[in-house]
């Protein structure tokens, strides 16, 4: 099979395209002929050799990627024959290899997904989709609520806009340049605002003492900006902050609002056994129902470089995903 490998930690040119063996599934896993593998922001990072939650960097040489879809092609042993040819997907936790042709898990991080949903759509879902319904149950918005988005045209910034808006909020979308605010624009957010544009604040003074919701994926200057419009019982989460924090790593105040910082930990306060597989369940329930439709920007598994540069320099829109 064909498989993205990184030989050295280091920039993305260190991502070689390549043909390695077929790997084979053991007791209790399944074989995954992937249709599409997800990219993340922490993968870029783990490339690098920075270590993020969970294990140390896996060892080199490896196959990237964490979250795969595609067709159960081969079983190991007790693995129950019912899989075998099924459409999935699934998180590999951290164990890597998901760039590539071939992937091998254990079935019972499996997911079955219908006929009519689109691989890479389920890729999305099970990680940046998990990752928004772990987000909304810290401040789960409502008719009556203004809730705003930064980063509206990322993956879980889109997903967020479409999830407050099916729940009868009004909903503010950040986004950078034209065709991302289109995008935020399209998942329901209403104004949609190019925070590049010299007067986008100005254009915000209408809700200032009115938002109550802030999801926060970027911190920096616009995430300072919406703080101050946030109405005197209103909430500021943030998950993440791919400009810089505001004020460190913990709850905090800011001019009196409360701000609440979700770590990696957020997904597993879901409730029952196993809270991740919970929110997994329910984030493609939500697209199966065409709730949710994540955005999506696909690269061909073979310019797994291109696709980290693109996502490093913020010129990609929705959930990235690799194709075979």
């Amino acid at each position: 099979m064909y498989a993205v490998r990184l030989h050295a930690f280091g920039p993305a040119e260190n991502l070689t395209y390549e043909r390695v063996e077929d790997p084979v599934p053991g007791p209790g896993q399944v074989r995954v002929a992937v249709r599409a593998a997800g990219v993340h922001l922490l993968d870029t990072a783990l490339r690098e050799g920075l270590r993020g939650p969970g294990p140390a960097p896996a060892e080199l040489p490896t196959v990237p990627g964490r979250e795969i879809a595609g067709v159960v092609d081969a079983l190991g042993l007790y693995t129950p024959a019912g899989w075998l040819g099924k459409r999935v997907v699934a998180h590999l936790g951290f164990a890597p290899g998901g760039y590539a042709e071939l992937a091998v898990t254990d079935a019972g991080r499996l997911h079955e997904i219908p006929e009519y949903m689109d691989f890479a759509e389920a890729v999305a879902m099970i990680g940046t989709g998990r990752t928004t319904l772990g987000i909304v149950r810290f401040a789960e918005p409502g008719p009556g609520d203004v809730v705003a988005v930064p980063a509206a045209a990322g993956g879980i910034g889109n997903l967020l806009v479409q999830y407050a808006r099916n729940a009868g909020a009004t909903v503010i979308g950040l986004a950078g340049g034209p065709a991302k605010t289109a995008l935020a624009a399209r998942a329901g957010a209403a104004p949609a605002v190019d925070y590049t544009a010299p007067d986008w604040a100005e254009r915000l003074e209408e809700y200032r003492g009115k938002v109550t919701v802030v999801y926060d994926g970027v911190g920096g200057d616009v995430a300072r900006t919406l703080v101050g419009l946030l109405a005197p019982d209103g909430r500021h989460l943030v998950f993440g902050w791919s400009s810089q924090g505001i004020a460190g790593d913990r709850p905090y105040l800011v001019d009196g609002v409360s701000v609440s910082v979700l770590g990696p930990e957020m997904l597993r306060r879901a409730g029952g056994p196993d809270p991740m597989r919970t929110l997994e369940t329910r984030a493609l329930a939500q697209a199966a129902e065409g709730r949710l439709t994540p955005a999506v920007q696909r690269f061909p598994l073979s310019r797994a470089a291109d696709a980290h540069r693109a996502l490093e320099n913020r010129r990609t829109t929705g959930k990235v995903v690799l194709e075979p």
